[in-house]
């Protein structure tokens, strides 16, 4: 069954009720901001950090009803049609308890944080199941659902840099509007809500909580939070491409095939390629190829 979907059935962000919800001292954004359209919000929020950084404090927001030159991973382009799609960009200027800056290795987390944020809140908010495929794209049944992406944010004055982290996720498309058939949406996953002022204040709120527990433990990955488990095996549990074969499409037209074993402590994916030897894949696309049987 094709679904269809109006423009008149997707509801506008109401900046209002997210602001009084989020924004301290009710919840735990210094700002939130939405915009009706914008080229890329990772994009604004950045270029704001950098030209204006007293205005842009750690915990800001910036949400678009629509995107027309969003950016994924190696500069693929995000479009949807208006109020489909959440856009979503956080602007995080890491410190421990402390106030002493996170370790600049420790930032490379921070994109699979925000993808398990967005996995887990979409599972409990709307009860589709989302898995992790890595990097940093939120899959259900092989099929992209999200994808987030991070950037670094350099600072002229030489304080550290901030990082923008932002989401893209599908929630109304129907069939005609997927960019590829390998994506799909909340909609036409039978999602409970598609509702995306709940679907921001609940991701974002995630967010917040993996955020602050992650520099609570000065950005180390392995050390446990407050439930004993730690970031890596969280973000472990939920990633899909651990135990399947997969082909790493390298940086430079390389590729690399083997069995997706681990993540190691700098969130690399470790692949036992055909000859049992381990490689460590820093960046690249996976696809994945097949499960391993056990």
């Amino acid at each position: 069954m094709q679904l269809r979907y109006s423009s008149m059935e997707r509801p506008g962000l109401d900046q209002e009720r997210l602001r009084a919800a989020l924004v301290a001292p009710q919840g735990p954004l210094a700002q939130l901001d939405v915009v009706a359209e914008t080229g890329s919000t990772n994009t604004d929020l950045a270029d704001h950090a950098r030209l204006r950084p007293s205005e842009v404090p750690d915990l800001s927001v910036l949400t678009a009803e629509m995107q027309t030159a969003g950016k994924g991973r190696l500069g693929r382009t995000w479009i949807a049609p208006p109020r489909s799609s959440l856009f979503v960009s956080v602007l995080l200027r890491p410190v421990n308890a402390d106030g002493r800056p996170l370790p600049t290795q420790s930032y490379g987390w921070l994109s699979l944080l925000a993808a398990l944020a967005l996995a887990e809140s979409v599972a409990r908010r709307t009860g589709v199941e989302a898995r992790l495929k890595w990097p940093n794209d939120v899959m259900v049944d092989g099929r992209k659902l999200a994808g987030v992406l991070a950037q670094l944010v350099m600072d002229s004055s030489g304080a550290p840099p901030a990082v923008v982290v932002g989401a893209g996720m599908n929630v109304s498309l129907t069939d005609e509007d997927l960019p590829v058939p390998t994506a799909t949406s909340l909609l036409m996953e039978y999602a409970s809500t598609t509702d995306r002022n709940i679907l921001l204040e609940d991701y974002v709120r995630e967010l917040a909580d993996k955020y602050a527990q992650f520099r609570a433990v000065d950005g180390d990955a392995s050390a446990p939070w407050a439930d004993g488990t730690s970031l890596l095996e969280k973000i472990t549990a939920r990633m899909a491409t651990l135990g399947q074969e997969v082909r790493a499409e390298l940086p430079g037209g390389k590729s690399l095939t083997g069995r997706a074993v681990a993540l190691d402590a700098y969130g690399s994916l470790i692949l036992v390629d055909g000859a049992g030897e381990r490689h460590a894949v820093v960046a690249g696309d996976v696809v994945h190829l097949r499960a391993v049987q056990a």
